[in-house]
Order: C-alpha cells, then structure tokens, then sequence
C-alpha cells in the first residue's frame, strides 16, 4: 500500500517526537512492503514566525490532499504571557479542526502492564481499564459567539450545538460500541444546561437504531469523580467538546504519564494523529521528551488503514521497551532514562 501522510511538527517537542514516529513508520513499511511518502507542512508558532498565520492555506492544501495528518503539538510561551497576542497558535489548531471537518476526537486509555503501579490512582481501582473518549470537536463553546460587553467587564463565550452535529459524533459512538462491549455512556449537564438537553434527546432517540447497545447518561461531574473512583467500569463514552477536553486530560493520567495516551481527529473525509500532551517547551530541543504516543498514535494510523498487524506490531514493541525500561525521564527509575531519539531508534530496530 502507499500512504501519503502530511507531517506536521508544529512546536516545541512536536518535531523531536515526530522524529521518533517516522523511523517507527519507515521500518514497518519496509517491513510488511509499504510505502509511505511524507509531506511537511507548517503550523503553529513556526508557521506564524514563517509566514504570519498557525494554519496557512498551503498547509490546509497539503493536508487535504494526503490520506491522514501526523501532527506532533501546538504552543508558545512568549505567546501564552501576551494576552493582547491577536494571532495565537492555538487558532492554527481550531481552524485546521473545522476546515478539515475533523469532528471527532478519539481518545483511548488504557493501562501498560508493567507500569501500572506508576499511575497514581491504585492498582485495584485502574487494573482492567480500557475506555474510549469521543469528543466532539467542531462545536460547542470553543465555537461558538464570544465577545465583550459594558466596556469590557463583561465577557460571553456560547455553547451552541446542532441537532446534526450530536447525531454524526452519536453514529460513530454507537458504531465503535458495537465493535468492543456494546455499552455507551452519553456525558452531559442535562440538569442544567439546555444544550444538553439537546445532547440527551438526541441521543435517546438514536437508541432504537442500535437496540444490542446498552446506553447510560451521566452528568459529568459525577463522571470526573468516577473517572478516579472505578475507570474500567467505562467503555466508549460521548460528550461535548468542553467536557471531552477537560474529561480526557483526567483521563490520561490513569496510565502513569500523559506521554503514553494517542489520539485520533477524524471527519467524513480526513483523519489526523496525534498525542494527546501539548507542546512542552520547557523540553524543546533537549532529547528528553516521550515519544511514545506519537508513535502509538501512529498505530492509529495504520489500525485505521486496516493494517492491523502493522499497528499490533508497533504496539507490541512500545509494550517491551516499557518493560525492558528503555523510557525516557518521565518514566525511568533514578539515572536509566534513554533520549528520546535513543528509545526511537530500539523501537525501530526492534521492529
């Protein structure tokens, strides 16, 4: 098979990460007899530095045209200490979320066998997790009207959702519960909120469709204190994309380090990769960084393609680096930390 896949470093660690994630690519495609043709772009703080803007319209064309993203992080410093910054490289991610349609977030967590005393939850309570956030990503109050009022003391940012937008991330909710333990949990603040209202409704009525899957619908500050409490009692859960960023992120430290979780942004035609953690600066450029969800999130990738073995088999050889110890700082016991071009390179060789 060939695959074009647009590479997206963006800022920070993205580009050392990204690095890892290639060579783990290039060796399964030499390996299972793919080819794999990688077209960088920019986005982020290096695009607005380049070019004046986080999401030119040459990276946008890139990405359309290629069969998937890799996208490593977005983030600034010197752009999160100026709030009067009107061109930010968080804007890149939004617009590159709504013009690719990239509607759904998809977001595992699971539990490494030989970390799993690492997390800090304990291990009776995490022991069996493995659950899927989708988070709808176009929508609600990162999208909707904002603005400022009464000469500046009043600030107003709306969550306004579609009764399509709920049904589309819905459908593929239902379909991937199909696919594992037929159980869907719909994450809302129905008690309060009139769009979840919609959110509830909406979902309820979607049921008869889908008659094998068992649907509950929780509020979700009782979902972030289950979240901790008992975690493997979820399977694929839903929500609004506020309640998806914040719930993932609780969600991601389950497993011991944010470094481990992938994710996947998918829309009706394009489909983007990436770890869930941010760009973290205060590492840049210091081969320190974890690569392991980049890498992971490349097994999406290839799962997606339904390349099963291949995404099996970069997923087998992150599980014996981990058990072997060959992990960066974050991860390692006292003075055995590898580089994380270091843990790139066994990852490839071991495949």
């Amino acid at each position: 098979m060939k695959i074009n896949i647009a590479l997206l470093a963006g800022d920070g660690i993205g580009p050392e990460i990204i690095d890892q994630a290639v060579k783990v690519c290039d060796v399964v495609a030499k390996k299972y007899k793919h080819t794999i043709n990688w077209i960088p772009a920019l986005t982020g703080a290096a695009a607005i530095d380049a070019v004046g803007e986080p999401y030119p319209d040459s990276t946008h064309a890139v990405c359309e045209a290629a069969d998937a993203v890799l996208f490593g992080a977005i983030r600034h410093p010197r752009f999160d200490n100026d709030p009067s910054a009107k061109v930010r490289p968080e804007q890149g991610l939004l617009k590159m979320r709504q013009k690719l349609g990239l509607f759904a977030n998809v977001r595992p967590t699971f539990t490494f066998p030989s970390l799993i005393d690492k997390s800090p939850l304990k291990r009776e309570r995490i022991e069996g997790t493995d659950l899927i956030i989708l988070r709808e990503l176009t929508g609600g109050v990162y999208f909707g009207e904002r603005g400022r009022k009464n000469g500046g003391d009043t600030a107003f940012d709306t969550m306004t959702y579609t009764r399509s937008e709920i049904q589309r991330l819905a459908k593929k909710g239902f379909e991937l519960a199909m696919t594992r333990s037929k159980k869907l949990c719909c994450v809302d603040k129905a008690n309060v909120l009139e769009s979840s209202r919609l959110w509830r409704e909406t979902v309820q009525a979607m049921e008869k469709d889908y008659p094998e899957v068992t649907v509950t619908y929780e509020f979700v500050d009782a979902v972030a204190m289950r979240l901790v409490q008992w975690p493997n009692t979820y399977d694929v859960m839903i929500t609004a994309n506020l309640f998806g960023d914040i719930l993932t992120d609780e969600a991601s430290v389950i497993s011991g380090s944010m470094g481990l979780m992938p994710s996947a942004s998918v829309g009706e035609k394009n489909r983007l990769y990436e770890p869930i953690h941010g760009s973290y600066p205060q590492a840049a450029g210091k081969d320190i960084a974890n690569p392991l969800a980049t890498v992971l999130s490349a097994a999406m990738l290839f799962e997606d393609f339904n390349l099963t073995k291949e995404a099996k088999n970069i997923r087998d050889v992150v599980n014996k680096s981990l058990a072997a110890g060959i992990v960066t700082e974050d991860l390692a016991e006292k003075d055995k930390s590898y580089k994380t071009s270091e843990v790139g390179d066994w990852l490839a060789a071991n495949i």
